[in-house]
């Protein structure tokens, strides 16, 4: 059985390049993360460098050392390929979204999912109508920036008025969601994360 010695060397260069990024990232030295994961600080210095092949524990140590999944040391080392998307102004997938006496337009503006992470983005457009807007419970983090009219917006038991201009961030996990439109129109963007 033979090895590729030039493809080792890539997931190599590749685990140490993820490796000092994730700890420059946490502001701390080399030396301070080989001791938070019990490995000494000149194999730190050789895995980042790209000059060993570390074993599992090893990788494992440090993962936890640094409070990330041991699967983020491993980030770069899939093929080249990325999805790429450009939206041009006033493009985008238009969708109506119909519930119980109340409808909206969105636009889909990106979705992206990879194997630790879905991402997406929506223009919403609300109008003042019988119906109540739809509340939500999902995952990850949310952000909504508000840029035309005034609504007010409910997260768990909290409620906010939000105008033009403002943004908002929270936890997905709560119920969430716009529970009034109080000028005629509301526009807003929406970008969602979630690990997968």
């Amino acid at each position: 059985m033979s090895v590729d010695i030039q493809a080792t060397n890539a997931t190599d260069l590749a685990i140490g390049t993820a490796l000092r990024a994730l700890r420059e990232a946490r502001g701390m030295t080399a030396r301070q993360l080989a001791l938070d994961a019990d490995v000494s600080p000149a194999m730190v210095s050789r895995i980042e460098n790209g000059q060993v092949s570390p074993s599992i524990s090893t990788l494992s140590a440090l993962s936890a050392a640094l409070e990330v999944p041991l699967v983020s040391l491993f980030r770069d080392t899939a093929s080249g390929h990325s999805d790429f998307t450009h939206v041009k102004q006033g493009e985008g997938l238009k969708s109506t979204r119909l519930i119980e006496g109340h409808s909206h337009e969105f636009t889909n503006l990106a979705l992206h999912a990879r194997r630790d992470l879905r991402f997406e983005a929506h223009m919403v457009t609300l109008l003042r109508q019988s119906g109540k807007p739809p509340s939500y419970v999902g995952h990850g983090v949310l952000f909504i920036h508000l840029k035309q009219g005034e609504g007010r917006y409910r997260y768990g038991q909290h409620e906010v008025v939000l105008k033009e201009g403002d943004s908002l961030s929270l936890d997905a996990e709560l119920s969430h969601g716009f529970v009034e439109v109080i000028s005629d129109k509301l526009v807003f963007l929406s970008v969602q994360a979630a690990q997968r």
